[in-house]
């Protein structure tokens, strides 16, 4: 018998019918002895729903108000689940973030978990439940709603693993598995069997939208056993999630690349170039809970320089109001935006021992006329900034150029 935390994403709940399959697949592993927790998402689209609600009523809604009208989208999937799962003689347990309880700190809408008690799960498993637990949502240390940012059902999935000491937390969605990239955009993409924490921490930051990060940070961090399956297969193995260690020696150099559209690339002209600057600019951004990506700043001239970062395009208006303050204070000249960027990533544990893939990479887009904007690089990925409207083809041309549509 083992203890199994299995995760269903919006899509997998997306409709009485699907609701049913899950509980269907839910029952198959309880039949088979195992002790089941179940975590799911709002069904897909409720998610959204809330949110033009919300909008219909005020353009700025108080964090602590929307996050308690957010969670509500889970809350319902916990109660039809539970009630699939009686219909169909497998006796289940809904519980809410709060009742579990996930606790966490206070930052609305971007909540981290600080602690999870375990032991009203571990009762109900005992009793003979199936558990289930809404994903995305917990509650402060004074008993208020929080959720845990988009894709947090995923975050919540694999803490519950690691707080229960899990043998698999199996993450549920609409494809089969972690690919070499979007098969939508290149057909030829490939499933791969297994791909390290590492690699999958990369591209999971990088925009690939099959886990959410800080769900991989998890299980990197307290070693959980992480697959992803699709919903709608009941065949596959789907992509284990593992420690490099456990790979075959003969790994390719590039695992995968992955993409996002949603860049913006800010430049703030004139800086003074003195100590600290950088510090002044960004700082402010930071305090505003805006994350910022790639920065560069230019060799200084005539006692100045330009410092650029990146944002995602949704906190782009709100970083340019942060800074319409801050170029007052330190005197820069100006700041501009560009907000028709993409970052397009090579990600592999393979660069370690193989040098030119940077030049690789950058020959085979300077042969498609597509010119860089931006760079980044670690150890186990480099990162592009491009016009948007090349990101289909640098993908395409990326892929087949470092033989990602070849099994090793």
């Amino acid at each position: 018998m083992a203890l199994i935390v299995q995760k269903y994403g919006g899509t997998s709940m997306g409709s009485p019918e699907r609701i049913k399959n899950v509980a269907k697949r839910v029952a198959k592993f309880r039949a088979q002895a195992h002790q089941v927790v179940v975590v799911v998402s709002a069904m897909s689209g409720a998610t959204n729903q809330l949110i033009a609600l919300t909008k219909e009523l005020t353009a700025n809604p108080a964090p602590r108000e929307l996050d308690v009208v957010l969670s509500t989208g889970e809350q319902v999937s916990i109660g039809l689940l539970a009630m699939a799962l009686q219909d169909i003689g497998v006796a289940a347990k809904s519980y809410t973030g709060g009742q579990v309880k996930i606790l966490t700190d206070d930052a609305y809408g971007k909540a981290r978990i600080l602690a999870i008690d375990d032991a009203p799960i571990r009762r109900d498993l005992d009793a003979g439940n199936v558990v289930i637990v809404a994903g995305f949502q917990g509650v402060d240390a004074e008993g208020n709603i929080t959720t845990l940012g988009r894709g947090g059902s995923d975050t919540t999935g694999v803490a519950l693993a690691a707080a229960l000491k899990a043998d698999e937390c199996q993450i549920y969605t609409d494809v089969d598995g972690v690919y070499t990239t979007d098969p939508r955009i290149v057909p030829e993409a490939r499933k791969l069997d297994t791909v390290t924490f590492e690699e999958m921490l990369e591209m999971a930051s990088l925009g690939s939208k099959v886990l959410q990060i800080r769900s991989v940070e998890f299980a990197g961090k307290y070693k959980v056993k992480l697959r992803v399956l699709s919903s709608f297969e009941d065949e596959g193995e789907g992509t284990l999630i593992t420690v490099e260690e456990n790979r075959d020696m003969e790994q390719p150099v590039i695992s995968g690349i992955a993409f996002t559209r949603d860049e913006a690339k800010i430049t703030v002209q004139g800086v003074p170039d003195q100590p600290g600057m950088a510090f002044q600019v960004l700082g402010p951004v930071a305090e505003a809970n805006v994350d910022v990506d790639m920065i560069i700043q230019n060799a200084g001239r005539d006692g100045t320089a330009d410092l650029s970062f990146t944002v995602m395009r949704g906190d782009l208006d709100k970083t340019l109001n942060v800074l319409d303050r801050v170029k007052a204070v330190i005197g820069a000249k100006s700041v501009e935006a560009d907000k028709t960027l993409c970052k397009v990533s090579l990600v592999g544990v393979g660069m370690h021992s193989h040098p030119g893939v940077a030049a690789r990479m950058f020959r085979t887009l300077s042969e498609e006329g597509i010119n860089i904007r931006m760079i980044s690089t670690s150890e186990i990925k480099i990162s592009v900034v491009v016009d948007e409207k090349y990101l289909e083809l640098a993908v395409r041309v990326l892929h087949k150029a470092f033989d990602l549509d070849r099994a090793v």
